[in-house]
């Protein structure tokens, strides 16, 4: 019984072995001509004026949970959209409460103000 799970062991560890040397053979081999710009820290295309730590806007994360709702969504339309017409009225009609409740969501945070940038 165990003698089915060679290959696979095998693959392990040589795949582990090869991505072990390769990272060496990267580390041992590269160029290594550290200048004080190639290590000064580099953020956005700006100079870092700031500690690292500061305090972001809440809007940030805001957006980005509204950009991972609305990605999810979609997750959810294309299979819909495949089988729209096995799905029938039924499917038509669930899909519309799911597109309302978002477009509702997202109407709300609209007036709120979570998408104005001062």
């Amino acid at each position: 019984m165990l003698g089915e799970y060679l290959p696979i062991l095998l693959f392990l560890f040589v795949s582990t072995g090869l991505g072990i040397v390769l990272l060496i053979a990267g580390w041992a081999l590269g160029p290594k001509r550290p200048t004080a710009e190639k290590l000064s820290p580099y953020e956005c295309g700006f100079e870092a004026f700031e500690d690292a730590r500061m305090q972001f806007d809440v809007r940030y994360y805001l957006i980005a949970i509204q950009f991972i709702i609305f990605d999810l969504e979609i997750a959810f339309v294309f299979p819909w959209a495949v089988n729209f017409r096995n799905l029938g009225i039924v499917g038509l009609t669930e899909m519309g409460i799911f597109i309302g409740l978002l477009v509702l969501g997202f109407v709300y945070v609209w007036k709120k103000g979570a998408l104005e940038w001062e």
